[in-house]
């Protein structure tokens, strides 16, 4: 028997993706809770 070709969607591998947006959005977060706190620092010298 011949093996079947791995169809498009499993060739890409979500893993990966999913991964990505989550760092993405964990820097986003990050950033803006840091934002936040040289805002709250600047504005209550």
């Amino acid at each position: 028997m011949q093996r079947k070709k791995p169809t498009y969607l499993q060739q890409r591998k979500p893993k990966d993706e999913i991964n990505k947006k989550l760092l993405i959005w964990v820097g986003c977060v990050f950033a803006a809770i840091i934002i936040a706190m040289t805002v709250l620092l600047l504005l209550n010298k």
